[in-house]
């Protein structure tokens, strides 16, 4: 009787959630946010394309105009950092970070970094950035822009600024973007939710699903970085898979312990306060992307996706190239400019293993994609992310067991040398900065 009883309840439930009109309308508004994040993401696809495609033109050696970044690399950065500060405060940097710092607030503090004017900034800023040859990524503004439209989905809808909206939309940018369904819903559970629960399970998969869906309406289905048909042999090629895994790891750790240092001395440096020092660092880093791809003869401005492709389907690439691309990333992701690293460390790792593939006389593909696992995972410290968004991104479902392995060893050794993950870090300082608002705005006026 009292299982009888139990489960009428359940369905007198399950029927008034099916009956109510405040729960349809969440749920409507909700899908329309979601879908909402397909579109957007697909928009910012083809503008940071297209931005790319606009500065390489008119930087072509071949028109004589090989020196030209070294004047509107500078500037395009300073005018980046300066409009960011001014009027976008918050869309800095990847964005991730502030998606998990904002999961850390509470009630509508959580709209501090996620709110549409941000979003918006991000948006352009990031295509701007690419236009003057930033070595940056759209997947972490995406990351930010789904996570502001999914709060603005609650705000509409009635819901509670919850948590797992945040993750929900974090993760329906990365599937978005990409055309990565798996590891949008992984990052969302390892990167960003820590503390991920069952209760988030349909609001994550069904906004992944939904900006997926528009997504595939308007691009169709596709592999980022092209399909490799390289295959790891056992024995033979676990020589490569180690060693991408263990290079991988220490140039990836060495990213994030850089990172991490260099962006909080310039923030004490900068707590005195005046806007000057945001164009001084974001001229200087500017200064060094652009020497270091003129030198690279352009290789290392913006995503360098066509470069990172090449190596998947088998190109043997500069063995220098992912030298000149760690400092490009690493000097635009200080800066103080938005914009992402996803696809420029893809580009590294592409590098590195091409470099280590041509030192053991292994597969080229096969070598730039191992290297992408190894190092992607030593700079994010996400090995589950890693492998899975190698193996989308790549289309090469036989080589499961090698980039699981170069992942994990990548992430082991990553994690020996810089034991604070580098997201983990950055968000720390956004919260910190987050909370330093909210004590001054509750300070009574003296």
């Amino acid at each position: 009787m009292f299982w009888l009883g139990g489960r009428k309840g359940m369905v007198r439930r399950s029927r008034a959630l099916l009956a109510s009109r405040r729960m349809w309308r969440m749920r409507l508004v909700f899908w329309c946010g979601a879908l909402a994040i397909g579109l957007v993401a697909t928009v910012f696809a083809y503008a940071s394309d297209a931005a790319q495609h606009i500065f390489f033109r008119l930087t072509d050696p071949r028109t004589g105009l090989w020196w030209l970044p070294l004047l509107i690399t500078p500037a395009g950065f300073v005018a980046c950092a300066v409009i960011a500060e001014r009027f976008f405060p918050g869309s800095q940097g990847s964005g991730i970070p502030q998606a998990m710092a904002a999961r850390r607030l509470e009630g509508r503090a959580r709209f501090t970094y996620l709110t549409m004017r941000i979003a918006v900034g991000k948006f352009f800023l990031t295509v701007m950035g690419l236009l003057c040859g930033a070595s940056i990524g759209r997947e972490g503004p995406t990351v930010q822009i789904g996570a502001a439209l999914m709060m603005l989905s609650a705000r509409l809808g009635g819901m509670s600024y919850a948590r797992g909206l945040i993750l929900a939309g974090s993760a329906a940018g990365i599937a978005a973007a990409f055309n990565t369904p798996l590891a949008g819903i992984v990052f969302a559970i390892e990167e960003l939710g820590r503390a991920y629960s069952a209760r988030t399970n349909g609001l994550v998969l069904s906004a992944v699903i939904i900006a997926g869906i528009a997504s595939l309406a308007l691009v169709g289905n596709y592999t980022y970085f092209g399909v490799s048909d390289a295959v790891a042999m056992f024995p033979s090629d676990w020589p490569l898979v180690i060693l991408s895994g263990v290079c991988g790891g220490i140039l990836g750790a060495a990213f994030s312990i850089a990172t991490l240092s260099l962006t909080r001395s310039i923030r004490r440096w900068r707590s005195v306060p005046g806007r000057w020092k945001a164009a001084i660092v974001a001229g200087a880093a500017g200064l060094v992307v652009a020497i270091v791809g003129v030198a690279a003869g352009g290789a290392t401005f913006g995503t360098s996706y066509d470069i990172a492709r090449g190596g998947v389907e088998g190109e043997t690439l500069p063995a220098l190239f992912f030298a000149a691309k760690f400092v490009a990333t690493l000097a635009s992701t200080v800066s103080g400019i938005p914009g992402g690293l996803f696809a420029p460390s893809l580009a590294v790792g592409s590098g590195l293993g091409s470099t280590i593939g041509a030192f053991l006389g292994s597969p080229p593909g096969l070598a730039a994609i191992l290297g992408m696992a190894g190092y992607f995972a030593g700079v994010v410290q996400a090995p589950m992310t890693a492998f899975i968004i190698v193996l989308e991104m790549t289309g090469t479902q036989t080589n499961v067991i090698a980039i699981m392995t170069a992942s994990m060893i990548g992430y082991g050794v990553s994690r020996l040398i810089a034991p604070e993950p580098l997201y983990h870090g950055l968000a720390r300082l956004w919260l910190a900065d987050a909370l330093r608002g909210q004590r001054n705005q509750d300070k009574p006026d003296t």
